[in-house]
């Protein structure tokens, strides 16, 4: 965008600038064929030559004063008093010369860039009247001094006004291309926002998964060392355990960092993970976690093991904090083209529907961020549940063999 509008830019300047250049050469050609000629004055004599010169020299003068430094012609008030000007210095010359006549066809460009389309036009229309009837007295009216200023008027108008046409329409294109660029940025403005909204909401599913359930685990396990004995078998144990979270959640923490699949995946894949995350469970919580991963075989693609992992360790740690469970049962498996986790405890159960709601504990965030992960990789994600019937978890993808 930034190109092409710089591109119209500078061919607009381009084209004006060469048409400036012109009609300034223009201009002194035709001053130096008047002085040059000047002696073919007639009757004025030498006094009519000496005037010829003089005109010539205060038109030249008038026109290269009246432009701007950059020479480009005046526009405005400015304009139209330097058009008059070389308007009433040409009529002069025109009395006492006839090669004033030339002149005309510089006047006529100069009329049309600085007087408009419309009074452009007329001004045209008016000097051609006057150069014929000069070319008239001085030399008598013939074919060609009718023809000659008349042919010079239309082609005047017809650049002048394409000229024009040409400048109001890259001045459109301009104004869309600015619009355009415009909205380009607002558009990359807004991706940017939602990159960073749905980035924010990736990671607060991931701290949520991994490192808050960590955390409760390790609040859960001291509590269970303080309530025994601190010098018992037992208590360091429990003292173990927590180190041992809170060393996960570090290994996780740094996963994030490097934006690298979850730690627990480096060794062996989903299916070893899911073993490892069950005995942690059971040992942290004390609630019976069977995993079976028997009916699974085969490698899956590591966005969807980190998200089957991740959805198995945030149910687990809803089982652990609401679910007064006794027994819990994960099961990953893989049917030709699509591969299953469920995860099914034997707890108190919700009503689906306050999913969305708030409970006394809040408002409910890790079944929503399990259907989020879900569907952005184009899964399915099934929530069964009844008060005092325990809950059941079925996350489900589709992989090709």
């Amino acid at each position: 965008m930034g190109v092409t509008r710089a591109g119209s830019g500078e061919g607009v300047r381009l084209i004006s600038a060469w048409l400036s250049a012109s009609l300034h050469v223009l201009v002194l050609v035709l001053v130096a064929i008047v002085v040059v000629t000047a002696g073919s004055a007639g009757s004025f004599g030498d006094a009519g030559t000496i005037a010829v010169r003089a005109v010539a020299t205060l038109f030249a003068a008038t026109y290269l004063g009246g432009i701007w430094p950059d020479g480009s012609l005046p526009v405005g008030r400015r304009g139209w008093w330097w058009a008059g000007a070389l308007t009433v210095s040409w009529l002069a010359l025109l009395w006492l010369s006839v090669e004033a006549t030339y002149l005309v066809f510089a006047l006529f460009f100069v009329y049309m860039q600085v007087m408009g389309a419309g009074w452009g036009t007329a001004a045209v229309v008016a000097t051609t009247g006057c150069a014929i009837g000069a070319f008239g007295v001085h030399r008598g009216f013939d074919v060609a001094g009718t023809v000659g200023p008349i042919l010079g008027a239309g082609v005047a108008v017809v650049i002048g006004l394409g000229y024009r046409a040409l400048t109001r329409e890259v001045a459109r294109h301009q104004v869309l291309i600015e619009e355009l660029t415009h909205t380009r940025d607002q558009l990359a403005l807004a991706e940017h926002a939602a990159g960073v909204t749905a980035e924010r909401e990736r990671l607060a599913r991931e701290i949520h998964d991994t490192v808050s359930q960590s955390l409760s685990s390790i609040i859960m396990l001291l509590h269970a060392a303080q309530r025994s004995d601190p010098g018992s078998e037992k208590s360091r144990e429990r003292m173990e355990q927590a180190r041992q979270a809170a060393a996960d959640a570090l290994a996780e923490t740094r996963s994030f960092i490097q934006a690298l699949a979850p730690p627990s995946l480096h060794r062996g894949g989903i299916a070893e993970a899911l073993l490892r995350l069950g005995s942690t469970t059971q040992q942290t919580s004390g609630i019976h976690v069977e995993v079976d991963v028997s009916a699974y075989d085969g490698d899956l693609p590591t966005p969807i093991e980190a998200a089957l992992l991740r959805i198995a360790q945030s149910a687990l740690a809803n089982v652990t904090q609401h679910a007064h469970a006794t027994r819990v049962d994960v099961t990953l498996s893989r049917l030709d083209d699509e591969v299953i986790l469920d995860v099914v405890d034997d707890g108190v159960g919700f009503d689906p529907a306050t999913l969305h709601g708030n409970s006394a504990r809040g408002p409910s965030f890790g079944l929503p961020a399990m259907q989020e992960r879900v569907t952005s990789l184009g899964g399915r994600l099934a929530v069964e549940s009844e008060p005092g019937r325990g809950t059941g978890v079925a996350a489900s993808f589709g992989v090709g063999r």
